[in-house]
């Protein structure tokens, strides 16, 4: 039955499996479920027994013994219920814990951006509640109507067929509601996403957003972005509550209806009077299902869109579970091979026909204008992004052929942007390694070597709480500069063969610059590979190579004296940052 419900296609396979993984949990609630189901015959029982048997004779005992029975059901039924709710909801969990972690490694592991990616957790908990909410539990009644239907055919074909017919008109108002409302409900769910986005972009970035006085027109476009999004799940709703109020408007009708034909059937002696009212109990029993999925409806759809959503962002990433030779560690030989990297929104590509080589222990200087694709090339370096053509290898294997995991252990890595992670400093030079039952003595001393490296140990020392220094999102409790040479001490936790240094002097005193030049020549001496990028240049005195890029293309690359010297003579445009180099 699963596989039918799960087809196999490409991302289904992890949903799937969790769901597999579920499946006593489900079979439990569904096996509850039958049960729930067949107790809820017994008022209709007992109406039969009241009105047929008791009210006629006068039997008190008679009473007394199925009002017993049908109170003991009904405690029964209530019993189950909450048994049923309580395992779905541990199927919920259960999901959570199963698939939680493959979401977040999936969205994180993404080389993609935007909306899908960013909702994926929003994704996967609007399925995860869609499992365990009031939907799934219609869903669970739902297919006992037909149970029902057959009861009152059994009490009058004329009753059976009344249910019928209103249970085929329930169903056509439940269609009319999913093709009306889907479109909505998408909708509101992709305005929702966007506002999110926004506001959490806007409190991350708040203190600019106050100290440039933006914090009116921040709050005015993101009122608007909210104000679409609500507007859109008010539609939403207001279709889902138009149909809800037809299906409750026809059932009372039904009802009406069933007790009228069952008078009449009475009346011309076809059935018992306890049947009239047994026959209305059962046909709202059997309808029931129905209204409660059209009432979850708009739920059903957002965990039908999650589950879409999810899949697509499975697919999109599977080659993240693809297993990988464990190759050595490397020496550091870097090569670049006609690499090229595409930009969604701009034609002109932000690298195109990046090919070169650097040996283990030397060093490059990236120069050239803002916008030129340094960055880019820095990211693509150091593992943050993947190129659209040719290759990066390291000793000589691609990059795409080395476990991420362990690829990141043999690279150093400071971004223009120090971020920094709520958490103490020990964990941030760490790069958390702590969380991974990594033995603490490892950590503490791998942690200690890394900020002596980067010659930011005694700065360390002199905050309030050493290495234990908490820190909030951000790095928030440390200064810009302070930031930078913790960072720059996270590049070097393990000791890495290639070092990758985007502007990491851009936030430096004195003092840190000369920690920083100390740092990248005690790299060189140790045989590692490094790469950097400067504005300041003071710091590019220390490398070996220099390569000029300009539109994404290398205008030039060689010894770095060499290259100077070609920038100073005015053979080559120079850029301003490189005045300095000689």
């Amino acid at each position: 039955m699963l596989q039918a419900l799960f087809p196999k296609k490409p991302g289904t396979e992890p949903l799937a499996e969790a769901i597999r993984a579920c499946r006593a949990h489900l079979l439990f609630a569904f096996g509850f479920s039958a049960l729930v189901n067949v107790l809820y015959l017994a008022p209709t029982l007992y109406m039969m027994q009241v009105y047929d048997r008791v009210v006629p004779t006068g039997g008190i005992m008679t009473l007394l013994f199925v009002t017993v029975v049908v109170v003991f059901a009904l405690g029964t039924l209530a019993a189950l219920d909450h048994i049923r709710s309580r395992i779905l909801v541990r199927a919920g969990l259960r999901l959570d814990r199963l698939l939680a972690g493959t979401v977040l490694n999936r969205v994180i592991g993404s080389r993609e951006s935007g909306t899908k990616v960013a909702q994926a957790m929003r994704d996967f908990d609007t399925f995860r509640q869609g499992l365990s909410g009031q939907g799934a539990l219609a869903l669970c009644d739902l297919p006992w109507t037909p149970v029902y239907l057959l009861v009152c055919f059994m009490l009058h074909w004329t009753l059976g067929m009344l249910t019928l017919v209103g249970g085929i008109l329930l169903f056509i108002l439940a269609v009319l509601n999913e093709r009306s409302s889907k479109p909505r409900i998408e909708a509101a769910t992709q305005a929702s996403a966007k506002a999110y986005m926004a506001q959490e972009t806007i409190a991350g970035q708040s203190e600019v957003v106050r100290a440039l006085g933006m914090r009116q027109a921040m709050i005015t476009r993101q009122l608007k972005e909210r104000d679409a999004a609500v507007t859109a799940q008010s539609e939403a709703q207001f279709i889902g509550g138009r149909y809800t109020g037809a299906i409750k408007f026809l059932r009372l009708v039904l009802q009406s209806l069933t007790l009228g034909a069952g008078a009449w059937l009475a009346v011309e002696g076809q059935i018992s009077a306890g049947a009239i009212i047994a026959a209305s109990v059962l046909l709202s029993r059997a309808v029931q299902p129905i209204e409660q999925v059209v009432g979850a409806w708009n739920g059903i759809v957002q965990a039908r869109a999650a589950w879409a959503n999810l899949t697509e962002l499975f697919a999109s990433t599977a080659d993240q579970d693809r297993p990988r030779t464990l190759l050595p560690k490397p020496a550091g030989l870097l090569t670049l091979d006609g690499v090229g990297v595409r930009a969604p929104a701009r034609e002109q590509p932000l690298l195109r026909h990046v090919s070169f080589t650097l040996q283990p222990g030397e060093s490059l200087g990236i120069i050239g204008p803002s916008g030129a694709g340094k960055t880019t090339l820095a990211r693509l370096i150091a593992g943050a992004t993947e190129p659209d053509a040719g290759k990066v290898r390291l000793d000589q294997a691609d990059y795409a052929t080395w476990n991420p995991e362990r690829l990141a252990l043999h690279i150093g890595y400071l971004p223009q942007d120090s971020i920094l992670f709520a958490g103490t400093i020990k964990e941030n030079i760490s790069r958390f390694e702590g969380m991974i039952d990594t033995p603490s003595e490892d950590v503490d001393a791998r942690a200690i070597q890394a900020a002596k490296a980067a010659g930011c140990h005694e700065m360390i020392l002199k905050l309030p709480q050493g290495y234990d220094t908490p820190l909030g999102p951000g790095g928030r409790g440390l200064s810009a500069g302070q930031s930078q040479r913790v960072a720059l001490a996270r590049a070097l936790y393990r000791d890495p063969c290639l070092v990758v240094l985007d502007e990491p002097n851009s936030h430096l005193d004195a003092e840190g610059e000369v920690a920083l030049a100390s740092a990248i020549k005690a790299l060189k001496t140790r045989g590692a590979t490094v790469i950097l990028i400067a504005h300041r240049t003071g710091v590019l005195q220390t490398v070996d190579k220099l390569l000029v890029l300009r539109d994404g293309s290398i205008e030039g690359l060689g010894p770095r004296d060499e290259i100077a010297a070609r920038l100073q003579a005015g053979r080559q445009p120079a850029p301003r940052v490189v005045s300095s180099v000689n």
